[in-house]
């Protein structure tokens, strides 16, 4: 087995789907960030692993982040933004989470791989990853990796984008991290 081959796929894999990711999407969620009161992440299993790395990270560049489910994440309100994560655009508890934020007039954002999916009907906006779901694939998907896999990596790599495009915005200062990174590890 050629490891290095098989990771050579993986990104390739993944540098496929990202150039299928809209730019004006991506630029209007980093927009909206910044004019967020308080930005709520939710998401479950590896996605939840995945968007929680995001969630630290706004909260590391000075936003009022929190993460669903935390014991300290308070009401979302109308000046506060949801994102999600959900690769099959079918994960109930996330679904739901986007109903409530949806009914407390906040914005809700999510990044799924299932555009037309139960989640997506119920977002104000959202980025594709179009990797299909674990129920269902598109045609023209093929993919190397187990199901679920490519999706996480690539909204891994877009969430990064994310927030490096607003660490730059802010001035690129790594005190900013530095000085909002825990100290009790």
């Amino acid at each position: 087995m050629n490891t290095q081959a098989i990771g050579e796929d993986i990104l390739d894999e993944n540098r496929n789907l990202l150039t299928k990711v809209s730019k004006k999407e991506v630029a209007y969620l980093i927009d909206e960030i910044d004019k967020s009161g308080r930005i709520f992440c939710a998401a479950q299993g590896r996605s939840g692993y995945i968007l929680r790395c995001f969630c630290m990270r706004l909260m590391q560049l000075g936003y009022p982040a929190f993460f669903v489910g935390e014991t300290i994440t308070p009401r979302i309100g109308k000046e506060d933004m949801l994102i999600v994560l959900s690769g099959s655009g079918q994960t109930t508890l996330t679904q739901e989470c986007a109903r409530v934020a949806r009914q407390q007039g906040a914005k809700t954002f999510g990044v799924i791989g299932v555009k037309d999916s139960p989640i997506g009907r119920v977002l104000d906006y959202s980025i594709s990853l179009p990797t299909g779901s674990r129920l269902e694939f598109p045609e023209d998907f093929n993919s190397i990796q187990p199901p679920g896999s490519l999706f996480e990596q690539a909204a891994f790599v877009m969430l990064e984008t994310i927030v490096l495009a607003l660490y730059k915005r802010h001035g690129s200062d790594p005190r900013t991290i530095l000085d909002r990174h825990t100290n009790l590890e």
